[in-house]
């Protein structure tokens, strides 16, 4: 496999395009590029061509190319990460929803590498949302986080999550160092966790999430709103991520 352009791309370059015959070139480009990704010629993560080698394997402007690449993007089928170059997508990440929910755990489990990244903390009021949801009082302090996650480099999810502030004075700085929840709730002495509470939607990403998802806006997303909880029952985190939705699959156990 090759991610140079060998393939469908080396029978004439721009012969291969009808032109003159009433169908988009842009359109034309995209076609045979998504013929090359369904046949293997790029697999799984491969890089493509730069867009300067596909305008001149195709006799077209950049212009063109720029757009059959924002097709398929838009499509869900590469994704272009800024000053490397854009990418086949991986299939779907399978994500189960279970009693015991780890994004590590299940990233890893499907031959992935698992990364986060703390993006904003802070200390705030909580809202009546989070106060109902973690049985706090009102305007009682939380640690406020929001973080993206990743697999394999790519970005799967972003969430903005909130903490008790009183007994996870450092879920911010364990976060930052270690990319881990589980981590975070371990340091202060919560060996074990479940999830309490899940409620699935849907939406499409406004700019906030095509930013943080490198993705289209007006994509699909998935938003989860989650508690967690201790194992006396006392609830240690609210979470609402919004996941990718041509990255995931969601699935709920029984």
């Amino acid at each position: 496999m090759s991610d140079s352009g060998d393939g469908p791309m080396t029978a004439g370059g721009a012969e291969m395009l009808a032109r003159g015959k009433g169908i988009a070139m842009w359109r034309q480009v995209a076609e045979i590029l998504e013929a090359g990704m369904a046949d293997g010629t790029w697999g799984q993560g491969a890089r493509l061509p730069t867009e300067a080698e596909l305008a001149l394997r195709f006799a077209v402007n950049r212009h063109t190319v720029r757009q059959a690449l924002r097709d398929l993007s838009e499509r869900g089928l590469v994704r272009a990460q800024q000053g490397s170059g854009t990418y086949v997508e991986r299939p779907p990440l399978t994500y189960p929803i279970a009693t015991r929910t780890r994004f590590s755990d299940i990233v890893v489990a499907q031959a992935r590498e698992p990364s986060g990244e703390l993006l904003a903390e802070a200390v705030e009021p909580a809202s009546p949302l989070i106060a109902e949801a973690l049985r706090l009082a009102p305007d009682a302090p939380v640690i406020r986080l929001e973080t993206t996650r990743r697999a394999d480099g790519v970005p799967i999810s972003w969430a903005v999550s909130a903490f008790p502030a009183d007994r996870f004075p450092d879920v911010a700085r364990v976060y930052r160092e270690t990319a881990s929840f589980t981590a975070a709730f371990r340091a202060a002495g919560v060996a074990d966790y479940v999830r309490s509470d899940t409620r699935i939607g849907a939406r499409i990403a406004d700019a906030i999430d095509a930013e943080r998802l490198e993705i289209a806006l007006g994509r699909p997303v998935i938003e989860i709103d989650c508690v967690n909880a201790d194992l006396d029952g006392r609830p240690i985190q609210w979470a609402r991520a919004r996941f990718a939705g041509d990255r995931v699959r969601v699935t709920v156990a029984p």
